[in-house]
């Protein structure tokens, strides 16, 4: 096919054209439309730290099995002090983002040095991902206190407390400024909504403690509450932080989608991870500006077993899946998913914290297999 051009946007105009026309034109845009949801994407890897690598290759040979139409870019991201003494990431990785738009990142470290900023926070604010976004979803034949849990955390992943505006008042007293901003509130309201919308989702939870911030999360809240008369066909709750976490390990299946600031989402989201095994098994994506997307695995780098072809790939595999279906690409990510759950509950080759005794290689051939018998 003659076509040169590989975005999805191009795509969503050729399907749209391909259903005014018909005969042999309508034929031709719809050979037009295959050929480019197939054509090789460029993703940014960034293979992190620890056990970072093993997993990434675990997940890069799954989707070599898969037929995936993805070609990986690697590339290190560690900090460096630009102009004026500033930490930045390296000028190459940077490059590399802002021209794939798509990234998959494994877990960083944060070197142990004096004003070395987070790795993950100088990621988000370089590309302004304001939206962290963890689906939480019992998986089958891995056993948890909960079943059914099928929700949706969406995190303001900007500003709030982690703004990082702290400074000295007096000796023995520090103050840290909690920022909340109209256009950020409304963008990250916004998101949800499209989100439920998008992924068949029918309600969405503002998370707040706009009874004591009034200002700070009442701003907040007021975002949700016009967000929700712009989205009248997706049901709109609003509660407190203190009663969700209440009514979440009470039943977690009341709830659908949760959106909250920043603080609120950083512990909220790894409390839903914990009602279905853990953030091994949690997947993770950061949806910024411009296109630009992030998926992730959330847990640590693990240096204890680094290198002993003994870490678990899976939640990194499916922030890929997560990531594929960003990108339109639903029928790889979904024979992915299934040859990965299947395997989880044949129960027959897990690694040690799924509780099995298999290597990542192990576990990441039968996953390898089922996806070519799918």
């Amino acid at each position: 096919c003659p076509c040169n051009v590989p975005h999805l946007q191009i795509v969503n105009l050729l399907r749209k054209w391909s259903l005014s026309i018909s005969g042999q034109d309508k034929i031709k845009a719809e050979e037009c439309i295959a050929c480019l949801k197939e054509k090789m994407q460029t993703v940014t890897l960034i293979p992190g730290d620890g056990i970072g690598p093993e997993i990434s290759t675990a997940v890069m040979k799954i989707f070599e099995a898969a037929q995936a139409p993805i070609q990986w870019e690697e590339r290190n991201v560690t900090a460096i002090k630009g102009p004026g003494g500033k930490w930045v990431i390296p000028p190459d990785a940077k490059e590399s983002m802002d021209r794939n738009k798509m990234g998959l990142k494994g877990p960083l470290k944060t070197p142990i040095a004096a004003g070395h900023p987070s790795m993950n926070l100088l990621l988000r604010k370089t590309f302004d991902l304001y939206s962290n976004v963890r689906p939480c979803v019992s998986i089958e034949g891995y056993k948890t206190p909960y079943t059914d849990v099928n929700l949706v955390t969406i995190r303001e992943n900007t500003e709030g407390e982690y703004s990082g505006i702290e400074h000295v008042i007096v000796d023995g007293v520090v103050q840290s400024i909690k920022l909340i901003t109209e256009q950020a509130s409304q963008r990250i309201a916004e998101y949800a909504f499209e989100y439920a919308r998008n992924n068949k989702r029918t309600s969405v939870t503002a998370v707040h403690k706009a009874n004591i911030m009034r200002m700070s999360d009442g701003l907040f809240l007021r975002k949700c509450r016009e967000a929700a008369e712009r989205n009248k066909d997706i049901k709109f709750t609003e509660m407190y932080l203190d009663t969700v976490c209440l009514n979440m390990v009470q039943d977690p299946t009341q709830f659908d989608i949760l959106v909250m600031p920043n603080l609120y989402g950083d512990i909220l989201s790894d409390l839903c991870a914990g009602l279905i095994g853990g953030l091994g098994v949690t997947p993770s994506g950061n949806i910024g500006t411009n296109g630009v997307a992030i998926f992730e695995s959330v847990h640590g780098t693990a240096p204890d077993i680094a290198g002993k072809d003994m870490a678990n790939p899976t939640a990194l595999l499916l922030s890929a899946v997560m990531m594929l279906r960003h990108m339109g690409l639903h029928d790889h990510a979904k024979r992915i998913e299934t040859a990965c759950f299947d395997t989880i509950r044949d129960k027959k080759v897990l690694t040690g914290d799924l509780g099995g005794k298999s290597k990542c290689s192990e576990f990441t051939e039968a996953i390898c297999q089922r996806v070519r018998d799918l």
